[in-house]
């Protein structure tokens, strides 16, 4: 199975879903402009969060390793909208799958050996490199440039490319989810029983390994507390 290919056409559905065909203008079907390169430095700057960084509080509070690999997924999830955007059409998905394969970095990703956490320091020095790639002004070097570092946290952050597969997609279903229940326009439920929607996701996942995404969306529908 091509992962990259899934996970692109998954999000090209996405957001035709959410945004309206032709989002890659870079407006969506309300008129609202698009920003993914926002998306990513925004979410990036709540991917540190993850860590015990400031030196005047929680100083002993240990990393969240698990929040850590949501957010790189919530991530991905604007880096491929961005490349999607960025190319128009003007290679296809499977094009963009197969030329994105090819890279170095994403190789390394493509095991099937446990990968295990970097240091925190690295970690966040590749973070901030996304977020410093996603501010200068667009290009194709750019985007080859973030895709790039994209991988290279991914790894650092332990996830191969089945584990980011298997994340991506349960991040995807939660985000269907999501758009039918309210989230665009504000009344959506976020915290499900003490526990935030994504970590009710990521149990659903541990649970069940090998279930279908419409069996996943079926597990969040009985369990969201409308």
């Amino acid at each position: 199975m091509n992962k990259l290919l899934c996970m692109l056409e998954l999000q090209q559905q996405l957001n035709d879903a959410t945004n309206g065909i032709g989002w890659e203008k870079g407006i969506t079907k309300e008129g609202k402009p698009i920003n993914w390169r926002r998306c990513i430095y925004m979410e990036s700057a709540e991917m540190i969060d993850s860590f015990s960084w400031k030196h005047w509080k929680s100083i002993a509070q240990p990393t969240d390793y698990a929040n850590l690999q949501i957010e790189i997924v919530d991530v991905w999830h604007f880096v491929m909208s961005l490349v999607l955007e960025f190319s128009n059409k003007a290679e296809s998905i499977e094009e963009l799958s197969e030329r994105m394969a090819q890279t170095p970095e994403y190789r390394k990703l493509n095991t099937s050996i446990p990968l295990t956490f970097g240091s925190d320091l690295l970690l966040m020095t590749r973070i901030e490199n996304v977020m410093r790639l996603s501010l200068i002004p667009i290009s194709a070097e750019m985007v080859g440039a973030l895709v790039e570092e994209f991988f290279e946290l991914a790894y650092l952050g332990a996830l191969n490319a089945t584990e980011l597969y298997r994340l991506y997609v349960g991040k995807n279903i939660l985000n269907q989810f999501r758009q039918d229940h309210g989230y665009k326009e504000g009344s959506y439920i976020k915290i499900w029983n003490g526990l935030e929607d994504n970590a009710v996701m990521k149990n659903a996942w541990e649970e069940h390994p090998d279930m279908t995404p419409e069996e996943l969306y079926e597990i969040l529908k009985e369990a969201y507390p409308a």
